[in-house]
């Protein structure tokens, strides 16, 4: 009897360790990682560091030891396997602690202040978390950014509307971002007017404008001006450029080239 529970213990102790080291082992080790390992009844050995840019680690005995891109049993293995070939001991028994994963990493690229790399929370990134590590979108930077993620099929890219987040509580559009994505924040789109206004010149492209809130926006239109005859330059799919009257309620699209006429008496 005695026996038995004996082996139904050991049983269900390789069980939660064979799951165990299952788990450990769909984790990727990376640089900027850092790990404490450890070799059984030898303390002296055990070393806390962190994986280097090109991927190695200094372990004693047997010096430099590249786990970068491996699994932590994969490391385990190459760890005791070196010990071995070595002759330092003849059966070790190698564990991997992850103290901190910092391999995990997005990119955030384009008008933001401080373009780079960033660390994703092991508790779970969300897009406005690294939006800020980023310092913030700039002045001249869109409300709308590109999410972009790698995936089997090839990069798949997702657009969110940061308005949705701030203005309407949406919490749904804070989506968490993942190893590898890559965020992109383009230049907001611009319409240019000239002509008969107080201020002419380059315009961030508000949602819904039209041609009477761009005069506005360029301080309305001068004593020699005139509503009348207002055209726009606008530039088609095709690469065209087209010249197109417009009245005051019209609206304006990114890149058009609002003139405002001068009065003819």
């Amino acid at each position: 009897m005695f026996s038995r529970l004996r082996i139904t213990l050991l049983c269900l102790l390789l069980g939660v360790w064979s799951s165990a080291l299952r788990a450990g082992e769909e984790e990727t080790l990376g640089p900027g990682d850092s790990v404490r390992v450890a070799v059984s009844q030898n303390p002296n050995l055990t070393t806390e560091t962190r994986i280097s840019a090109r991927g190695n680690i200094w372990f004693p005995l047997i010096g430099d030891v590249e786990i970068g891109g491996l699994t932590q049993g994969e490391a385990v293995t190459k760890i005791a396997d070196l010990l071995k070939q070595g002759r330092y001991l003849n059966d070790p028994i190698v564990t991997i602690t992850v103290l901190q994963i910092r391999s995990r990493q997005v990119s955030v690229l384009g008008q933001v202040a401080r373009p780079g790399r960033y660390v994703l929370d092991d508790a779970g990134t969300r897009l406005t978390d690294v939006l800020a590590l980023a310092g913030g979108i700039a002045p001249d930077g869109d409300s709308r950014v590109t999410i972009v993620s790698a995936s089997e099929g090839g990069a798949v890219k997702r657009e969110v509307d940061i308005t949705r987040i701030y203005r309407n509580s949406d919490s749904s559009a804070n989506v968490e971002l993942r190893n590898g994505d890559t965020v992109v924040v383009e230049r907001a789109p611009v319409f240019y007017i000239n002509g008969e206004v107080f201020r002419a010149g380059a315009y961030r492209l508000a949602e819904n404008l039209n041609v009477m809130q761009a005069v506005s926006l360029a301080g309305g239109v001068t004593p020699r001006g005139t509503e009348r005859g207002i055209r726009i330059h606008r530039r088609g799919a095709d690469g065209s450029l087209r010249d197109i009257g417009a009245g005051m309620s019209d609206s304006v699209l990114a890149n058009d080239v609002i003139d405002i006429p001068e009065r003819l008496f």
